[in-house]
């Protein structure tokens, strides 16, 4: 969808009173600005992958379960419980580490 029908949308919105003319401004500002993103509800996601780096504080082997605990919010023993529980369920765990460990940056 263009910029142009963009801001047409919201002016139809604010016409039809679901949005305030200050939040038609600021939804058109930041439009106009860039900042609104086209995915929509797949943004906080994309930035968390951005974020995602492996730990050099919270390190057992690689820092992989440290990165994803400051990303998620979980504590980094609880990943490491899982990585080693999908280690038993033919390796998946141990494949996936290394991958992570390999091609996610450190901190």
């Amino acid at each position: 969808m263009s910029i142009a029908e963009e801001i047409h949308r919201l002016d139809e919105l604010r016409a039809r009173g679901v949005l305030s003319e200050a939040e038609f401004q600021q939804a058109k500002a930041r439009l106009l600005s860039g900042e609104a993103s086209a995915g929509g509800s797949g943004a906080p996601a994309v930035e968390a992958l951005n974020r995602f780096r492996r730990s050099r504080s919270d390190s057992w082997i690689g820092g992989v379960c440290g990165g994803l605990a400051l990303i998620t919010g979980l504590e980094s023993w609880i990943w490491r419980l899982i990585f080693a529980v999908m280690f038993l369920f033919g390796g998946a765990g141990a494949l996936l580490y290394i991958l992570l460990w390999v091609f996610v940056p450190s901190d």
